[in-house]
């Protein structure tokens, strides 16, 4: 058959087009010289200029439906060009303005205009999608639909915020512009954010094909959903929303969801005039020093996928061996496993190992949900008590008590029977290598992957590197925490590393405290009231007073025999794990007493983490980490530090602590 005659269609670098034997047009968004693509104002520009010679062909019956999909195996549209956010906030309501129109003519085609979704359909992808009649997307663990708008200090403004609510219904769509949670496929078809689910990549074309040709059009939310959006009733559902965001969101420090709910309240019957007001309460949000400080971390995040190998030199991880079946040990193994890698778990006796298997089965049975993949997860990890996967895996993981001679020991071991080109780890919290290694033949294989708990939530792991490493020692490090989907940032041995070294200072000065009589509910409301995600007291709790007490120690802060904290220590009560430490703990939550009134609550809690930013400012000048960005993001990852602020030096640049 031959080819049809293509119309003149513009030039364009980031959208193709072509016209099939039926009149269906084939747009494919390409994002040159990006693993995604993204809407940058230049792709817009184009897409722009092709809706405009869509309307004059499908005027003069040549186009019958346009199909937009991505040439990306990454996936759909990741969202808008975070790099233009800064240029964009010169002419905000402008640029906004232009976008809202092109989406609305989208809209108004006079064809199907169809779109097929694979991977990642995010913010901006999204927005656009909803412009779209029609949405069709793969039903696969890789699609991942959703407004993560929240989480950079701002908000849909692309139209999102209305067409969402017209095909979600007021509660649906709020609750996922205001979490930033990606969807599966099916629970955005449960949303009815996409109208039809296929199998694989391959369907995408043959059922968006049908839907041109049977001009489907999707149909907004049922009006049980939409009448949420009525009065009285969506007061009654501002107010909750409200309620649930200030359990979370200090309204100074994250103004955006407060905004958003407020722009519900004012136009959320009527999802059009929802979307006129975008722009109003989007722009004050986009010029916060809240947002471009999320922006500038977010960028950092970025940055740190770059630390580990790429291309042909890009490792690849199937097999883990972890010694020690604690808390810490067990939950990397489980980790590990849950990311899809082999598993072996090690420790004395299967009485220190199952307590381990239970937390990673109620781990995944969270995250996975569905039985058939829980038990294939349960499959992939196994206990070996006598340590036979270490022949075999490509990563070992020691995860002991911080004992020197019982990590050299194991290490000692686990050298002679390592695969060559296994990596060899320590999740020691403060010990040098230096001190680990020297048992080692080859001393240069041993390098830090230190982790944080709980492991399922902290994205940090702190990649060692000790005088004895080479650059790509440290790389494969990094490369395995990228794999396991962790943050690495990449650290010099040296006592108490990044995090541990500059929270003990923040940490016992407010033990310090406790112990001279000050109350440790208002030293840990101060904290929060800081923009710490808890207080320092009840942080040491959670931690454990006996680990607290040991890492104190390893990096140069002795307690003192006579203290309160070491009196608790010899008693056994160490915090959340035993039921009682500084606080008592019901549930796996601190018992705390009532607060006493202070003048400036926050004021108060950036005094307490003054010594926190004195010791990262150290940090940097010894070189421990690479600069201060790094130091920033690791703080922040390690230590939840307000990220509205954008780190420790950079708050203390703004002279904001």
């Amino acid at each position: 058959m031959p080819k049809p005659v293509q119309p003149k269609m513009p030039k364009t670098k980031y959208w193709h087009f072509e016209i099939d034997v039926e009149k269906i047009g084939w747009l494919t968004i390409d994002t040159p010289k990006s693993p995604v693509n993204v809407l940058s104002s230049f792709a817009m520009n184009e897409l722009e200029t092709l809706v405009s010679r869509f309307e004059d062909l499908i005027a003069s019956d040549e186009l019958v439906g346009v199909i937009l999909l991505s040439k990306k195996d990454s996936g759909f549209i990741a969202g808008a060009d975070i790099t233009e956010f800064d240029e964009m906030t010169k002419a905000l309501p402008e640029s906004l303005e232009k976008v809202h129109r092109l989406f609305a003519r989208i809209e108004k085609l006079k064809a199907p205009f169809v779109v097929g979704i694979h991977g990642f359909c995010l913010g901006g992808g999204l927005e656009l999608s909803l412009a779209a009649h029609y949405r069709i997307a793969v039903n696969d663990d890789k699609t991942r639909v959703g407004f993560p708008e929240i989480k950079l200090g701002i908000f849909p403004g692309f139209g999102g915020t209305g067409r969402s609510i017209r095909q979600a219904g007021p509660v649906n769509a709020m609750s996922i512009m205001l979490s930033g949670k990606y969807l599966r496929a099916g629970a955005a078809r449960g949303m009815n954010l996409v109208d039809k689910l296929v199998q694989n990549r391959d369907q995408l074309r043959w059922e968006a094909r049908k839907a041109v040709i049977q001009k489907r059009k999707s149909k907004p939310a049922p009006f049980l959903k939409a009448v949420l959006a009525k009065s009285p009733l969506r007061g009654l559902i501002v107010k909750k929303m409200r309620e649930q965001v200030g359990k979370k969101a200090n309204p100074k420090h994250y103004p955006a969801p407060y905004a958003l709910i407020d722009l519900f309240e004012k136009h959320g019957d009527d999802w059009r005039a929802m979307i006129k007001g975008e722009a109003g309460g989007f722009t004050p949000m986009m010029k916060s020093s809240t947002s471009e400080n999320l922006r500038r971390l977010f960028f950092l995040s970025e940055g740190l996928k770059k630390q580990g190998l790429s291309g042909k030199d890009k490792p690849k991880f199937a097999r883990v061996h972890v010694i020690g079946g604690g808390v810490m040990g067990g939950d990397i193994a489980a980790w590990c496993a849950f990311r899809g890698m082999a598993v072996t778990l090690q420790d004395l006796d299967m009485a220190r190992i199952e307590p381990a298997l239970k937390r990673a089965k109620k781990l995944f049975q969270k995250r996975l949900k569905k039985p058939r993949l829980v038990a294939a997860a349960m499959s992939r990890l196994e206990a070996d008590v006598d340590g036979k996967g270490i022949k075999r895996a490509d990563v070992v993981i020691e995860a002991v008590v911080e004992n020197l001679k019982v990590k050299q020991e194991i290490f000692k071991n686990a050298e002679k029977q390592m695969k060559p080109t296994a990596i060899m780890a320590t999740n020691t919290s403060s010990i040098e290598l230096e001190k680990i290694a020297s048992s080692l033949k080859n001393k240069n294989r041993l390098i830090g992957l230190h982790f944080f708990n709980p492991v399922a939530q902290l994205p940090l792991v702190e990649v060692i590197q000790s005088k004895y490493n080479k650059e790509i020692d440290v790389k494969m490090g990094a490369s395995f925490a990228l794999a396991i989907g962790k943050s690495p940032v990449i650290v010099k041995s040296a006592t108490g590393f990044l995090v541990n070294r500059v929270l003990m200072p923040y940490m016992l000065g407010a033990v310090n405290r406790v112990e001279a009589g000050e109350s440790k509910e208002l030293i840990d409301a101060a904290a929060v009231a800081f923009g710490m995600p808890m207080g320092p007291i009840e942080l040491m709790d959670m931690v454990g007073l006996d680990v607290g007490k040991s890492v104190a120690e390893e990096v140069g802060f002795p307690v003192a025999e006579n203290s309160k904290f070491a009196t608790l220590v010899n008693a056994k009560k160490l915090g959340r794990k035993t039921g009682e430490g500084f606080y008592v703990w019901e549930k796996g939550k601190a018992i705390k007493g009532e607060v006493p009134k202070h003048q400036d609550l926050e004021a108060f809690g950036r005094e307490l983490v003054k010594p926190l930013v004195d010791e990262t400012e150290k940090v940097v000048k010894e070189k421990i980490v690479a600069n201060s960005d790094l130091a920033d993001i690791g703080v922040i990852f390690g230590t939840g530090f307000a990220p509205f602020l954008g780190g420790p030096l950079k708050a203390r640049k703004d002279g904001k602590a």
